[in-house]
């Protein structure tokens, strides 16, 4: 312990305390270091969360004892990435996040004996309006929605109803679709007694009417969606093996469909004259005889019960006979209806690009397709829309240059142990941070630490040398042995040498190192000597 206090003594208060000062920097920055590299990486739990959500979100990670974030005023909370999916699953069994809107939940707490018919009506008008606002935030594209239900009571004495209308406030990803936009529609008006479709009013964050409740003609509505919806999944089927032919990218495609939305019924009959069938027949026969007078006018003949000569014989005898048959014709009746939405004609534009190649230079040369080559496009794209000539088809497949030219070739998907270094952006980002904290600790250690250690170095040198030359010639005698005495003792003309002049030389260059030394360093050489007078003589 002696020997430590006399070394601490002999340093000095200066040198003490800036050895203190680096030590302490020096114990803070690696320390600020290794804090950084263990944080866990943190990643978003959930985004634009109410205040309400919030505050039981972080109630409730805070009972677990999980580290977390709050960002942009408390509507994002951030939480270890390696817990993420675990605290969804977890906060999901409790309920949360609620979705900012009050649902039925409203009901379990209440009390039924002290409530008035009012604030009943008022809390299931709140309950039908927060969950139809979930329900609605499930759809696709959708992040929040807000809804607003107008249910006017019918007034006494009153013999129409007021109708109920609704509106809705979407805040969306993108666009909606048309179809998406009726969903929503249709959705709340079967949610809500008496409420129709063209009531709901729909309205986006950005102010833009998305549904006024107009009344629109529904079945030419379904039919432009239904001529759309086909015309889009024909374009995407062309696009796809046309792309697969000439690339991704290097073919475009336009496909219009000519759709007949008229509903047809048509009925016809047709008849069999070979298919007869007898369906009833009726004969009938006549059969007349006349007797010959010759013309007599007789009393004999008038007279009743008049007998006539044995002897006498008939003169006119006829006989008739009919012979009616019906019969049953084959009959055919059809009946033919022909539902809307039948396609009459479909016409295609495919437009692609040429083969670029590169030349001897090095340089991409662009080349025309062959005709041979478009005919088989033509062929493929008519095999995929179902060409049908006597429907008045088209198909056109124009080979031109594009007007950005593909810069590189594609380049395929790294497989096996390549694909296993495949790096997230949050990984690069990690590793972007260690190694910023690795420059900037190098930058601290020879920026820094490596200046005042030379510093202490040179001081400890000076005190050295002072030392060495006030200490007399004998200190000289001394060190010249050890330095160049043994030099010139190995050298074998050490007993040619003046030991007197040896003696001045180092004694000289002494003096001259240690006035270098005060040069470079006044501020530690005055120290030295201040310390060296406050000494007591000995």
């Amino acid at each position: 312990m002696q020997g430590l206090v006399d070394f601490l003594k002999g340093i000095g208060a200066a040198r003490f305390g800036a050895m203190i000062a680096v030590t302490a920097a020096l114990i803070g920055f690696f320390a600020f270091v290794i804090m950084r590299v263990t944080t866990p990486q943190m990643t978003t739990l959930f985004t634009d969360l109410s205040v309400e959500d919030s505050s039981s979100i972080i109630k409730d990670l805070e009972r677990q004892g999980i580290q977390f974030e709050l960002r942009n005023e408390g509507t994002i909370i951030m939480v270890p990435k390696d817990k993420v999916t675990r605290l969804r699953m977890k906060l999901a069994e409790g309920g949360l996040p609620k979705g900012g809107g009050v649902g039925y939940e409203v009901f379990d707490k209440s009390d039924a004996l002290g409530t008035t018919s009012f604030v009943q009506n008022i809390n299931h008008l709140r309950a039908l309006e927060g969950e139809l606002a979930r329900t609605i935030r499930a759809i696709d594209r959708i992040q929040a929605a807000r809804v607003h239900l107008v249910l006017p009571e019918r007034p006494l004495f009153s013999r129409e109803a007021p109708e109920p209308s609704a509106s809705i406030v979407v805040r969306v990803r993108g666009s909606l679709e048309a179809q998406q936009i009726r969903a929503i529609r249709h959705l709340v008006a079967s949610a809500v007694n008496g409420l129709k479709p063209q009531r709901v009013s729909i309205v986006d964050e950005a102010g833009q009417l998305l549904a006024d409740g107009a009344a629109t003609d529904p079945e030419q509505a379904v039919g432009d969606e239904r001529r759309i919806a086909f015309e889009k999944r024909m374009r995407k089927q062309v696009e796809d093996i046309v792309s697969s032919v000439v690339g991704t990218g290097r073919a475009r495609v336009q496909l219009s469909a000519d759709f007949d939305f008229n509903k047809v019924t048509q009925t016809s009959d047709k008849f069999d004259p070979e298919g007869r069938v007898l369906r009833s027949s009726q004969t009938r026969e006549e059969q007349s005889m006349t007797a010959d007078n010759n013309g007599q006018v007789t009393v004999n003949n008038e007279l009743p019960g008049n007998q006539q000569n044995s002897g006498q014989t008939a003169k006119d005898q006829s006989k008739k006979t009919e012979e009616t048959n019906n019969y049953e014709i084959s009959r055919t009746t059809k009946t033919e209806v022909t539902e809307a939405g039948r396609v009459n004609r479909i016409s295609v534009a495919v437009l692609v690009d040429g083969i670029y190649s590169k030349n001897d230079k090095g340089e991409l040369a662009y080349q025309d397709r062959t005709k041979e080559q478009l005919d088989r496009i033509a062929a493929l794209v008519r095999s995929a829309i179902g060409f049908d000539q006597k429907r008045g088809d088209q198909v056109e497949v124009v080979n031109l240059r594009f007007a950005d030219a593909p810069s590189t070739a594609p380049i395929g998907e790294p497989s096996g142990f390549l694909g296993m270094l495949q790096f997230t952006k949050d990984d690069v980002m990690y590793f972007v941070e260690l190694g910023v904290m690795m420059l900037l600790g190098l930058v601290v250690l020879f920026l820094v630490i490596r200046p005042l250690v030379k510093r202490i170095l040179a001081s400890d040198e000076v005190a050295a040398a002072i030392s060495g030359v006030l200490a007399g010639p004998g200190a000289t005698e001394e060190a010249a042995p050890a330095t160049g005495g043994q030099q010139l003792l190995a050298g074998g003309a050490a007993s040619a040498i003046d030991v007197a002049t040896i003696q001045g030389q180092v004694h000289a260059q002494s003096v001259h190192r240690v006035g270098e030394l005060a040069e470079r360093n006044p501020n530690e050489t005055v120290a030295i000597i201040r310390q060296w007078l406050a000494e007591p003589a000995k």
